[in-house]
């Protein structure tokens, strides 16, 4: 990223922690994954934000490209299970399988994901699909 990506997403970051609305900050992660299309961690959070807006086709895509450049990455790889889920799409045993190997490999990943979870219940707290991931892994 460069440092004027790198500053607004940190600024957008920070807002997301702070409880700004989840539709706000879509246009600055735009903005981040177009002037650095190669960050995996902005198509990340924009793939999140997308689900939080109920945007699950557009999340879809975004996830992908995510899991695309960055295939270790176990949020991305939720991400694209939860637009799987609400797209009614194929695919996402994969995904789940993929993350709790990971959560053996590097168990300091679950309090990081449990956190990610818990975030997403409370912004959206009738979220079936992510309730159907939080089962799966087991949290």
């Amino acid at each position: 990223m460069d440092t004027n990506s790198e500053s607004l997403f940190e600024n957008a970051m920070s807002r997301y922690q702070a409880g700004e609305d989840a539709n706000s900050l879509i246009k600055d992660f735009k903005i981040i994954t177009n002037s650095s299309p190669n960050q995996s961690a902005g198509w990340t959070c924009l793939a999140w934000l997308q689900l939080l807006c109920d945007q699950p086709f557009d999340a879809l895509k975004s996830a992908r490209i995510a899991v695309k450049l960055n295939a270790q990455d176990p949020q991305s790889r939720i991400n694209l299970s939860v637009a799987l889920l609400e797209t009614k799409s194929k695919g996402v045993r994969e995904h789940i399988e993929f993350v709790k190997r990971a959560l053996l490999i590097v168990p300091d990943l679950e309090k990081e994901l449990k956190i990610s979870i818990q975030d997403g219940l409370t912004r959206k707290p009738n979220w079936d699909a992510l309730k159907k991931i939080q089962s799966w892994l087991g949290f």
